[in-house]
Order: C-alpha cells, then structure tokens, then sequence
C-alpha cells in the first residue's frame, strides 16, 4: 500500500505461550479464539456478551492488524472479513491460540 513503510506486512513472531490474551497477541501473527474469560461482575458480562455477538466465539480465525498510537490502543483487530477496534482491556477478555500459519496482512 502507499505510504506504509516496508514493515507493514512482516508478522511480528515474538508471542509466547500457547495460551494469550488478545492484548497480547503480536501484530498480523494469526491465531483462533480459545475462549472468552470468566466475567468478573455484571458490566464485565455485557460486555463478553457483546463480543460473543459480534463474533468472537471459539474456533474463530482472528488478527491484530494495526495498534493505536504511541500507546497501542486502540487495536484494530480482523475476524473473518471485519474489523473491529478494540480497547485493550477488551481484547484481554478474548483468549487466543497463536497459529503464526494464519499471519494476514496481504488478503
């Protein structure tokens, strides 16, 4: 794309762990939704109700395509054929699988 630099493109594959948050997960390293966290109380069950409806559900292929600036929030996060900007404290509600093999950028 025009104007981007170089980088854009490169999957970042420095995750750990077979288990993450989607806040944690690197930028266009691809992985597929584990499940979502345990609600702490009421307002944290809307709101994994709310990313259950959107489409977060287990199995789903997910990507963090793009991070917020300078303080990487929010993120732009890819499900299916949609984007959705997520706030980190969001994206940690949602636990993830990194799968490096589903890396999107180009599609």
């Amino acid at each position: 794309m025009p104007g981007m630099s170089a980088d854009f493109q490169k999957p970042d594959v420095n995750y750990h762990g077979p288990d993450m948050g989607l806040d944690e997960l690197p930028r266009l390293v691809g992985a597929r939704v584990a499940r979502l966290v345990d609600a702490a109380d009421a307002d944290e069950r809307e709101l994994v109700l709310r990313l259950l409806e959107i489409g977060f559900l287990p199995g789903e292929r997910v990507c963090v395509i793009a991070q917020g600036f300078p303080a990487h929030d929010p993120l732009a996060v890819r499900i299916g054929h949609t984007t959705f900007a997520l706030r980190r404290y969001e994206a940690a509600l949602i636990r993830v699988v990194p799968e490096p093999t589903l890396a999107r950028g180009a599609e």
